[in-house]
């Protein structure tokens, strides 16, 4: 099966997984995703990122975050920029999320990095996603 959106194939997964209280996914790695879910676990968002190979083949383990209430952590994951209408912003354009209680991540000449560090280093680059 060909994927056209990885991305978009991730955030689906994290979505679904989480309305259906599974804890732990996993799906076809690449750099790109790597460094979206070592993001997502720097700011809290998932508990734990394993990447691993399978008979040649690189595949990613995540481990969601539920609260006490069992309710996931991650409220809201949009997809921003598609492949089919891609978003740019400068770094002083770059969206705020839920007024700052959410993250845009950004990818930029530097990496992935959040809409904070981005606007802090004066850089901006593509929305990838917001995540609330």
């Amino acid at each position: 099966m060909m994927m056209m959106d990885r991305i978009a194939d991730m955030l689906t997964r994290i979505r679904n997984a989480q309305t259906a209280g599974i804890e732990k996914i996993e799906m076809p790695a690449s750099n790109t995703l790597l460094s979206l879910a070592e993001l997502l676990k720097e700011e809290g968002y998932i508990a734990a990122v394993k990447a691993y190979n399978h008979k040649g083949h690189r595949f990613l383990r995540l481990t969601l975050r539920y609260d006490d209430d069992a309710q996931p952590i991650i409220r809201e994951i949009k997809r921003v920029s598609k492949s089919g209408r891609r978003v740019y912003s400068g770094a002083d354009d770059l969206p705020r999320v839920k007024n700052g209680y959410g993250v845009a991540i950004v990818s930029t000449s530097q990496g992935i990095m959040t809409d904070k560090k981005a606007r802090a280093a004066h850089i901006g680059g593509e929305v990838l996603c917001t995540v609330f």
